[in-house]
């Protein structure tokens, strides 16, 4: 069996990441299940090239096949923001019900067409002595006037699905897992990881 080491150590990450990939055979590791603690300065421009920076890291250190994503939520009324500092926005330790409510906050002018944002996610996939492939991909929706759901994680709690009438937060995991962005830019890169097993 095919070990893998997905270079992160957000247990929520991980348990979305383990039921897109179900039916792969392989050993699926986080950062922590490998014995990993890596110092990595995610200090790239955009979500791929953060993606690229992690997945090379740890494959280098280990020598085996590493996925890696940068994901974040884009929000036009804020010029994009939070983007690529998702994770450290506001501070890397800022609970999450307090970056959200700000959001909320920092909206409470904007009408519904000026409160659309996306998720986006970019996954790089890191071959030892080979290339490093990426995907990207995107769910579009709106910011939410208040926080709803307590599935997910992060900003799922505030990021409303038109089609679907809620938040991300609101959805069983399986029914967000078929139209997330991290969801979708697995799916594009199971190819790339198939070719190697």
């Amino acid at each position: 069996m095919v070990k893998i080491i997905f270079a992160t150590s957000n247990e929520g990450k991980m348990s979305e990441i383990r039921a897109i990939l179900k039916d792969l055979n392989i050993e699926l590791l986080s950062l922590k299940e490998a014995g990993l603690n890596p110092d990595i300065d995610e200090n790239g421009e955009t979500f791929e090239e953060n993606a690229i920076i992690k997945a090379k890291i740890v494959m280098e250190m280990t020598g085996e096949i590493v996925l890696a994503d940068d994901s974040g939520i884009e929000i036009d009324y804020l010029d994009k923001a939070p983007g690529v500092h998702s994770a450290r926005f506001l501070g890397e330790d800022t609970p999450y019900l307090v970056k959200n409510q700000y959001i909320i906050e920092r909206l409470t002018n904007a009408i519904k067409e000026e409160r659309s944002a996306r998720f986006v996610c970019a996954i790089a996939c890191a071959i030892p002595g080979g290339e490093i492939v990426t995907r990207r991909a995107t769910i579009e929706g709106y910011i939410s006037n208040q926080i709803s759901g307590a599935n997910g994680f992060g900003y799922d709690p505030i990021f409303y699905v038109p089609s679907y009438q809620c938040t991300t937060g609101e959805m069983l995991p399986e029914q967000k897992n078929e139209i997330s962005h991290r969801g979708k830019a697995l799916r594009l890169i199971k190819d790339v990881i198939i070719k190697h097993l």
